[in-house]
């Protein structure tokens, strides 16, 4: 009988999932595998030699079934690593990006001590500003209080729960205060874009997170509108877009009387966030 070790079960985990078209069939084997030992990723390599009994077997084996019919590798282990830390989701939330780490480096280039966090989710981007600034405080938002759950369970975990508060509101409709810093990444699929989506998206992500129903700058006209009255003078505004939004993104925060518009790339090249600040005057 052959003997079964990670390593050998790793090869036929990529392969099976290479053969129906993943496009990273080595990484998402090399997550199960480590899910289903329950160890750490990084950990795994020190274990490829190592013979599988067979309860990590059969894990190993129903998550790779799962990851067959698309299920995204995040949900079937429970959460991701962002921007160094372990992210508990649920089906209530997105899936966190790498993408969306472009934005968290962006907000750490400047100091800020009052953050609000519009549309939260998981409270990945809420809760790595705050975990990286110890003197700061936040409130993160949700229109979905089973996401605002989740998110509450982050903050635990990563021990910035006494720093910020989390409230059910629609972007500003439940914010009071001034904050130096903004951020948001809202829902900015177009409607008539969401059938283009991998499946994993399309078919796990929440569609409230995902798309507004209509051109996808449903929710920046509402962050533009609102953002120069919640910002302190010189506060910060940044916002996660589709790749293609920079310049309808950018056109909208200039109408609305913010300077220092800005469009960055992520490590793709592709447009990822818009930045903007309020001015010393203006609203008051």
């Amino acid at each position: 009988m052959t003997r079964r070790t990670v390593q050998t079960e790793l090869a036929f985990g990529a392969d099976s999932l290479r053969n129906i078209g993943i496009e990273t069939p080595e990484r998402d084997a090399r997550r199960l595998m480590a899910a289903a030992l329950g160890i750490p990723p990084d950990r795994l390599a020190l274990h490829l030699r190592d013979e599988i009994d067979d309860d990590a077997f059969y894990r190993y084996l129903g998550f790779l079934e799962e990851r067959w019919t698309r299920e995204p590798v995040a949900r079937i282990v429970g959460g991701r690593l962002f921007w160094g830390r372990w992210f508990h989701i649920s089906e209530a939330v997105l899936d966190p990006r790498p993408e969306t780490e472009t934005l968290i480096e962006l907000a750490l280039s400047e100091p800020f001590s009052e953050l609000l966090d519009l549309g939260t989710g998981s409270g990945c981007i809420a809760i790595s500003l705050l975990a990286e600034r110890g003197e700061a405080i936040g409130i993160a938002t949700d229109l979905s209080e089973s996401a605002l759950e989740i998110a509450r369970w982050n903050a635990r975990e990563h021990g910035v729960e006494q720093r910020v508060a989390f409230e059910t509101s629609d972007w500003f409709a439940g914010v009071g205060g001034r904050y130096d810093l903004i951020v948001s990444n809202p829902p900015y699929i177009a409607a008539e874009e969401m059938d283009c989506l991998a499946p994993e998206v399309r078919d796990h992500d929440p569609h409230l997170a995902l798309t507004d129903g209509a051109d996808g700058l449903t929710a920046y006209r509402a962050i533009a509108a609102g953002a120069p009255a919640y910002l302190t003078p010189g506060g910060r505004l940044l916002v996660e877009i589709g790749y293609r939004q920079g310049p309808a993104v950018a056109q909208l925060f200039k109408a609305a009387g913010l300077e220092d518009v800005a469009v960055h790339p992520d490590l793709d090249g592709r447009d990822r966030v818009v930045s903007a600040r309020r001015g010393q005057t203006g609203v008051s």
